[in-house]
C-alpha cells in the first residue's frame, strides 16, 4: 500500500478516508498537504501513480484498467475497514469514477461522498467530441499548457525539465482520452456526488455526472480556470465544503 499512497498525517482513529487522485502528469504532494488541513477525522490518502515522485524509474501506465487494478489491489482492505470518499481532478475525477464503478461492480461497496472537478462525463458528448490533445506536437502541446495554466513558466521555458514530465502528462492524457463507458442506463452509486469548476475553464458536461448516482448532486462554480484549486482561497472552499460533507456522512453511516 505504501507504495500506492502518500499520507503525511496518519490518523488511525479517522472516522473516514479521503482517496485524492492526481490530475494529469501530477504528484501525489498537493493533495497530501490536505491531511494536515482537514480535520483529524479525516484522514487523507493520496495517490501515487508510476512515472513520477519515488516512482519515477516505473514505466507509467497506459491503459485506465491498470490503475484501477493496482489502486483497487493495493488499497481494497482500507476501503472495507471504514467509510471512504474520493476526490479527482481532471483526470483524477475520471480516475475516480472508473474506481468507483469497479469497486461497485466487484466488491459491492461505494463511497460515501465523490468529489469531482474539472472534467465532463466521461459519456457526455462534449467529452467525446474534445480534441486529442495527447497526439498534439510538443509545442503545441506546451502552448496549451501555457493557456491552461497551474505549470510555473520557469518549469515550462526551461527544456530539461519539460522532457521530464512531458511523456507521463501524454500517457495520463492518453489513457484518460481512451477511456470508455457508457452513459448508466441506471445509477450505480447511491453516494452524493459533489462537482466543481473554474469560471474561466473551458466548458465541462458537469450535469451528465447525475446519471452516475440516485444521491443528492450538486455542482459549484469556483473563480479561475482549468487549476482553480490551487488558489489558496478556492483551495479553502473546497476543503470547508469536504469536511462538512463527510462529517455528515460520517454521521448518515453510524
Amino acid at each position: 500500500m505504501e507504495k500506492v499512497i502518500n499520507c503525511f498525517n496518519r490518523q488511525p482513529g479517522a472516522a473516514v478516508r479521503l482517496l485524492c487522485f492526481p490530475w494529469a502528469g501530477g504528484g501525489s504532494i498537493h493533495y497530501a498537504r490536505w491531511g494536515n488541513l482537514l480535520h483529524s477525522s479525516i484522514e487523507v490518502y493520496s495517490i501515487k501513480l508510476p512515472g513520477r515522485e519515488a516512482r519515477v524509474k516505473e514505466h507509467f501506465f497506459g491503459s485506465m484498467q491498470e490503475v484501477v487494478d493496482e489502486v483497487v489491489s493495493a488499497l481494497l482492505p482500507a476501503l472495507q475497514e471504514k467509510p471512504f470518499a474520493l476526490f479527482g481532478h481532471s483526470f483524477g475525477a475520471m480516475t475516480c469514477c472508473a474506481v468507483a464503478e469497479h469497486l461497485k461492480r466487484v466488491h459491492n461497496i461505494e463511497p460515501v461522498h465523490m468529489f469531482l472537478s474539472g472534467v465532463s462525463a466521461p459519456y457526455s458528448e462534449t467529452r467525446l467530441q474534445a480534441p486529442k490533445k495527447s497526439r498534439l506536437s510538443d509545442e503545441d502541446f506546451l502552448h496549451w499548457m501555457k493557456v491552461a495554466g497551474g505549470t510555473p513558466s520557469e518549469i515550462l521555458a526551461d527544456p530539461e525539465i519539460v522532457k521530464l514530465f512531458l511523456p507521463v502528462l501524454k500517457a495520463d492524457l492518453h489513457i484518460v482520452e481512451n477511456f470508455k463507458i457508457s452513459r448508466p442506463d441506471h445509477p450505480f452509486l447511491s453516494c452524493p456526488v459533489s462537482c466543481f469548476d473554474g469560471t474561466e475553464d473551458s466548458p465541462h458536461d458537469l450535469e451528465a455526472w447525475r446519471d452516475i448516482t440516485s444521491g443528492e448532486f450538486n455542482i459549484q462554480m469556483l473563480p479561475g480556470s482549468h487549476f482553480y484549486l490551487k488558489n489558496k482561497p478556492n483551495e479553502k472552499v473546497l476543503l470547508d465544503y469536504i469536511m462538512k460533507h463527510l462529517e455528515t456522512a460520517e454521521m448518515d453511516y453510524l
